[in-house]
């Protein structure tokens, strides 16, 4: 029997890390947004502790960032897999009713491990010989997780309880996790100012993708809640994950035939309007039109992001900028939360604000 080698420029691992992706981020981290009107409906919780049990999932994520940008050695081959079994344990325990404080501390558990996972799946794509087309395959896996979720509580939500759906979700998280498992996850390093090819181009990158977190968490978080109806939110979340799940490709083919700063800045102009529209009207039209265009954009930019920042700082950008992007997300919806009454109006134009600058700093790397 003659056995041939995988060639360097295999897409496999590209389709392993997608998966892992798709249960790490479009599961593990997002399935939360679809099931809360379900766990709200069934008096499980209110909309208050569901906003703590959202932000302590958020501050995870930040935790396992910065512990991973200042110790990249520490994310290896285990470190990867000890995250995949917390992901999965940590969504099958939302499934018991206990006090609103456990739910939060399991998705601050989701949260790291997500990072984790992220991180690793990220730097898969960042070494690939075919570096842009194994991206956009990568990154693909989050929108594909994104409209299973969608769809599952799409289907499922009228007909099974609360508990089942986080429980299928758990199932869902280890099927698509287990291909990723075979993933060579290597230890990086960390990226320092000092040895980046433009320092002021890394900084301004760091502020740009920062500023991303901030604007583009705030429309993930409340435009399902915003519509005021259960089956038009899920419906916006399944047109979400299926906008995003060929968007990563299609801004790879951009990149290549511009640059991928060009890409990243007319992804954010797009992702703009994404905030702006629902912020001018609030009908379902220009909700479903926001949310096409913000499933198109958010991992795009994630994708382009990670790949300037390799240019400019190494392996270790990954995790630098997920860091200053898991820190926006965690103040986001601080920054909106003083101007929430009965709409959204205000925090949708606030992010609106966010993104236009975001957008601003992103042109100023072109010249720097």
């Amino acid at each position: 029997m003659t056995i041939v080698p995988t060639r360097p420029d295999s897409l496999a691992p590209a389709f392993r890390a997608s998966a892992g992706l798709a249960a790490a981020m479009g599961i593990g981290r997002f399935a939360f947004t679809p099931l809360l009107p379900v766990m709200i409906h069934a008096g499980r919780i209110d909309a208050r502790a569901g906003a703590l049990i959202a932000a302590a999932n958020y501050a995870g994520y930040l935790l396992g960032a910065v512990v991973l940008a200042r110790r990249p050695e520490w994310h290896g081959r285990n470190t990867f897999r000890v995250a995949a079994v917390a992901l999965v344990l940590s969504e099958a325990l939302m499934a018991w009713s206990a006090p609103p404080l456990v739910p939060a501390m399991l998705r601050l558990v989701a949260g790291v491990a997500s990072a984790v996972v992220f991180i690793g799946c990220a730097g898969i794509a960042a070494r690939h010989e075919n570096r842009r087309r194994a991206a956009g395959i990568t990154f693909a896996g989050v929108g594909c997780g994104i409209a299973l979720t969608g769809a599952l509580a799409l289907v499922l939500g009228p007909h099974v309880s609360w508990q089942a759906l986080w429980l299928g979700s758990a199932v869902l998280t280890a099927v698509l996790l287990a291909p990723a498992l075979a993933l060579d996850i290597v230890p990086g390093r960390r990226a320092r100012a000092g040895t980046t090819r433009s320092v002021r181009a890394w900084r301004a990158l760091l502020l740009a993708y920062f500023l991303e977190g901030l604007g583009y968490i705030v429309i993930g978080t409340f435009l399902v809640a915003a519509v005021g109806d259960a089956t038009l939110g899920t419906t916006l979340w399944v047109v979400v994950g299926v906008a995003a799940a060929p968007a990563t490709v299609l801004w790879g083919v951009l990149a290549r035939k511009r640059t991928p700063l060009r890409a990243m800045v007319f992804a954010l102009v797009l992702q703009f309007f994404s905030a702006l529209l629902p912020a001018l009207s609030p009908g379902a039209v220009p909700a479903l039109v926001a949310a096409a265009l913000f499933g198109a954009t958010f991992m795009g930019i994630t994708m382009l992001a990670i790949e300037i920042g390799d240019d400019l700082a190494g392996a270790g950008a990954a995790a630098t900028l997920t860091a200053g992007y898991g820190l926006g997300q965690v103040l986001g919806p601080l920054v909106v939360t003083p101007v929430l009454g009965t709409s959204y109006t205000a925090a949708f134009a606030i992010a609106a604000v966010v993104l236009a600058a975001a957008t601003g700093v992103a042109l100023t790397i072109r010249r720097t």
